[in-house]
């Protein structure tokens, strides 16, 4: 293994970069639907070995090794990105006609400017490299740091970030609850580096045992938070029988304007099915995002359709979108939102999207880009308005509902305080903009990850898949495959689980954050001591 990382490190110009590269993009194999996890073990180790010859070259000055090392962490994103978010142009095959030429955007500059963050990374860890384990604490300190912005730089888009690679299953998922998901990826790259110590015999006896005590400290957390756990699906208390319906709807077919009676009526025909001999009548039925397709409001004969098909005392919630009237002489606005319906017909509440997608639902710069030719993928005059905030879908029945609709569920500190009054997260979604590939995989496991993070449960009702019910431990209690139309009845109950809220994970994820720095900071100036 020393012959190897030799050879690694003493590697240069297009091997490197194409080394670089390649890392990146096997790391993705950790991503759902693969979770390979030990591909983030072979992956950092290279990178450090590849780290070790950039930021330690002889004779380098500041900007020449800062060049050096800021480009190898690029050049391991823009693999990592691209393997891992390819997928994001199957959006733009929806309507080829029209966004066929911004498919290499898609599937390479996102990439390309997402690599950015973790050039960021390898730079910072490239100022407080050194020769013994204190280098694994500078990566992890440049990862943390990077995937922390990237969840509110320019929007944020956190999407894949490296702790999700760590945390495929429910005995894997419970220390995110503790630390969040940036104090995982923080130490999930000192961990996973640990082999690289290996090869190079630095500081291995150290750097591998702490790299293997937190391992075991996360799988034992793990172990233990779930030995505390109900069985899956007993609650102390049942409230309330749900349906979430999966139409599996083809977006070319939301998008035809003559074929969205027929959507509307598959919709309604999923949920009169009768439900299993022994099971209750849904009380809820949970449509996807932008299920109805076409203002509903605008259109009486809608609500009165639903109220024909509801029982007395059901509920739909649906995804749909809002209108509303703006000032005279300005167009008005479209909001992304949800709405619950009575058997009446009448709407009891209401949510909004609060974080768009950008280039998806808005654009950034409207005005720049328009004067180009491209406009925004989901046809509406001006794009959608965001919401002010989030607002809990309240039911006559007591029950009330914290939404996140569509990638909102990526964002794990965009879920505020009133999360602790809800029922139950959720996530409404429609997935078929990306096909058959990783995305919807991928958006659904972190999903979960919300229900851990907040001691919650989560409904989660997808167009395409996948649809499922979550215990607060992201156990998967019931769900229906991805691509298979259908529905699924369940019952929601509450049960006490410990929390740490938001304000606690980043206070642990700050910690740790100066744990690394001082680790790395120490051996870097350890390094220089032994040089001078």
């Amino acid at each position: 293994m020393e012959r190897l990382a030799n050879r690694v490190m003493l590697l240069w110009g297009v091997r490197r970069a194409g080394l670089a590269i390649l890392a990146g993009a096997f790391a993705a194999l950790a991503l759902p639907p693969f979770s390979f996890v030990a591909a983030l073990f072979v992956s950092f180790t290279l990178l450090v070995w590849l780290m070790d010859g950039s930021a330690t070259e002889p004779g380098a000055g500041f900007f020449a090794r800062s060049r050096s090392t800021f480009g190898l962490g690029w050049l391991f994103g823009f693999g990592y990105f691209v393997a891992g978010l390819w997928w994001l142009g199957n959006a733009l095959l929806v309507e080829a006609d029209e966004f066929a030429w911004a498919l290499p955007l898609a599937i390479l500059g996102l990439p390309a400017v997402l690599a950015l963050y973790y050039g960021l990374a390898t730079w910072i860890a490239g100022l407080v490299w050194s020769d013994g384990f204190g280098r694994l604490a500078a990566l992890a300190l440049g990862f943390g740091l990077a995937e922390w912005l990237r969840s509110f730089l320019l929007t944020g888009f956190p999407w894949n970030a490296i702790g999700y690679g760590v945390m495929p299953i429910p005995l894997m998922m419970q220390s995110d609850r503790v630390i969040g998901l940036f104090g995982m990826s923080a130490l999930a790259v000192f961990v996973v580096s640990a082999p690289a110590l290996i090869g190079t015999r630095r500081g291995m006896l150290g750097g591998v045992t702490l790299a293997v005590l937190l391992a075991c400290a996360h799988l034992g957390y793990g172990a233990y938070s779930l030995s505390q756990a109900p069985p899956p699906g007993q609650h102390a208390e049942q409230e309330v029988s749900i349906r979430v319906v999966q139409p599996v709807i083809d977006q070319a077919r939301k998008m035809d304007i003559n074929d969205r009676v027929a959507v509307f009526e598959e919709h309604l025909a999923l949920s009169t099915l009768p439900p299993k001999p022994g099971a209750r009548r849904p009380d809820i039925i949970i449509w996807p995002e932008t299920s109805v397709p076409f203002i509903l409001t605008q259109y009486r004969d809608a609500l009165v359709r639903i109220a024909d098909v509801l029982q007395d005392g059901q509920i739909l919630i649906a995804g749909v979108v809002r209108i509303e009237d703006a000032a005279p002489g300005q167009p008005p606005r479209y909001y992304n939102s949800i709405y619950a319906i009575d058997s009446q017909g009448q709407i009891l509440s209401a949510s909004d999207k609060v974080h768009l997608t950008p280039f998806g639902e808005y654009l950034p710069f409207e005005t720049f880009w328009n004067s180009l030719g491209i406009s925004n993928i989901v046809d509406m005059p001006g794009g959608f308005s965001a919401g002010t905030t989030h607002s809990l879908l309240t039911l006559p029945s007591g029950q009330s509902f914290y939404p996140l609709i569509c990638y909102e569920a990526i964002f794990p500190d965009e879920v505020t305080a009133s999360v602790s009054s809800a029922s139950a997260l959720l996530n409404i979604t429609n997935d078929a903009w990306f096909g058959d590939t990783p995305g919807p995989y991928q958006h659904f496991q972190q999903s979960r990850l919300r229900a851990v993070e907040t001691g919650i449960s989560l409904i989660r009702g997808a167009n395409s898949g996948i649809s499922a019910q979550i215990d607060p431990f992201g156990r998967v209690l019931k769900q229906i495959e991805f691509n298979k139309k259908g529905v699924m009845d369940s019952t929601l109950g509450r049960f006490s689980v410990s929390k740490w809220n938001n304000y606690s994970r980043q206070n642990n994820f700050w910690l740790i954050i100066l744990s690394l720095a001082l680790i790395a900071g120490i051996s870097r100036l350890g390094l220089k001591y032994r040089l001078n």
